[in-house]
């Protein structure tokens, strides 16, 4: 069964178009599982988290100093203080006071029940076992309340999210040691293609080395990622036919490279027509025009172009959304900033374009851009070199230096 989802079988789709169709039919998996929190990090949380206790669970010095009774002492006024004690982080002072008393006390330490002001030691002076405090000293000053960072009861977490560094921290502050978080992601990825050889071979006439599978490898990098490299398929319908169905019994997704254009021993989508459904196809996209998005059964998958740098924007702009759907996280827009483009950058108006960019922070630290080199979408070193896209619209003619543009950065080193 074939659903192309655009009247004209010539009319090519937008990349906003072929997102929301991607977005309106995978579903999020229901499965889950149970896991300790130091296996969470990157793991999509499945169910909101609530604190069984205050955090802190007691009140706590906000820096060493002196805890004491504020009414001991007159306002305004100079005081001397007795010490009578310590209160360690972790090893409270728990004798009785009497005014006129207060205790050493250290950042963290809980503070003692009689005390409702801690005093900085660097305010004070010490003579012995007597500290005087200075005459603008201020009363319930530096101590942290008992819930004030979360209270007992409070949601910590609100499900789905990709759980950070950060959230495991507030996890373990609330003595969380196991949550619940979708399962992993079956995908299985392959090459396709007579002209490819795999690493470790000699390369005849016209041959070329698989490198899409290594592309592959490092972008689906993720703790929600089951992966599996399937190898390289041969131009042949029957073998492709195949590989599709085997690995539609086996996992979740499933990601070719190559085969998916209109030549005469691209069998990509025909086969996938055969054996599945294909939502659709050619994209008003470049680098990447002929991606086929679809399911073989309970399998989704993504046939994407051949040339490397298209198989890199296709993944970004919508393989990596698909999956990021289908492990329960919300829609998101990748970061895009305005800057200026120090390159003069050449388009042809139809179709919307990711060139490869070197984005640059200047001495004054106001941020620009320029083309990372020539933009053929087989140029591997060029996108190597690269730390962004040039997001250019469909309809642009082209960027003159000086001009504003919009890039989406790869990450926030640059």
């Amino acid at each position: 069964m074939t659903n192309i989802c655009y009247p004209n079988k010539h009319e090519l789709l937008s990349v906003e178009q072929a997102l929301l169709e991607i977005r309106k039919t995978i579903e999020t998996v229901n499965e889950r599982e149970h896991i300790d929190l130091l296996q969470a990090l990157g793991r999509v949380l499945s169910d909101s988290v609530v604190s069984p206790i205050d955090i802190p669970p007691k009140r706590t010095a906000a820096m060493d100093g002196y805890a004491f009774a504020a009414g001991d002492v007159a306002a305004g006024q100079a005081a001397k203080l007795q010490v009578i004690g310590i209160a360690w982080a972790g090893r409270p002072f728990l004798a009785q006071q009497r005014p006129g008393q207060c205790v050493r006390i250290f950042t963290g330490a809980v503070v003692p029940e009689f005390a409702d002001s801690v005093i900085a030691q660097e305010q004070i002076e010490i003579d012995g076992d007597t500290v005087s405090l200075p005459l603008d000293w201020q009363p319930y000053k530096n101590i942290r309340a008992a819930g004030s960072d979360v209270k007992q009861h409070e949601e910590l977490i609100a499900a789905p999210k990709k759980l950070t560094a950060r959230d495991l921290s507030l996890l373990a502050a609330a003595g969380i040691e196991k949550i619940s978080v979708k399962r992993k992601l079956n995908i299985g990825y392959f090459s396709t293609g007579d002209e490819l050889v795999a690493l470790g071979g000699p390369l005849a006439v016209g041959q070329f080395y698989d490198s899409n599978r290594y592309l592959l490898a490092g972008l689906l990098s993720d703790p929600n990622h089951t992966v599996s490299d399937l190898g390289i398929v041969a131009d042949d319908p029957l073998k492709l036919e195949q590989t599709f169905k085997d690995a539609a019994n086996h996992y979740d997704v499933i990601i070719s490279t190559g085969g998916a254009s209109v030549g005469d021993a691209d069998f990509v989508k025909q086969t996938l027509e055969k054996c599945g459904q294909v939502n659709f196809w050619k994209l008003a996209l470049k680098p990447g025009k002929p991606l086929a998005f679809g399911k073989i059964g309970r399998c989704w998958f993504f046939g994407l172009p051949g040339n490397p740098v298209a198989v890199l924007v296709t993944y970004e702009k919508f393989v990596k959304p698909g999956l990021e759907q289908l492990a329960g996280l919300p829609a998101r827009q990748a970061l895009r900033l305005r800057v200026r483009c120090d390159s003069r950058l050449k388009k042809s108006p139809g179709r919307q374009e990711y060139q490869r960019g070197i984005l640059y922070q200047q001495a004054g630290g106001e941020l620009a851009v320029r083309l990372a080199g020539q933009q053929d979408s087989h140029q591997l070193k060029v996108a190597s070199q690269s730390n962004c896209f040039i997001v250019l619209n469909a309809d642009s003619t082209g960027i003159d230096a000086g001009e504003m543009v919009t890039v989406e950065p790869f990450s926030a080193e640059l």
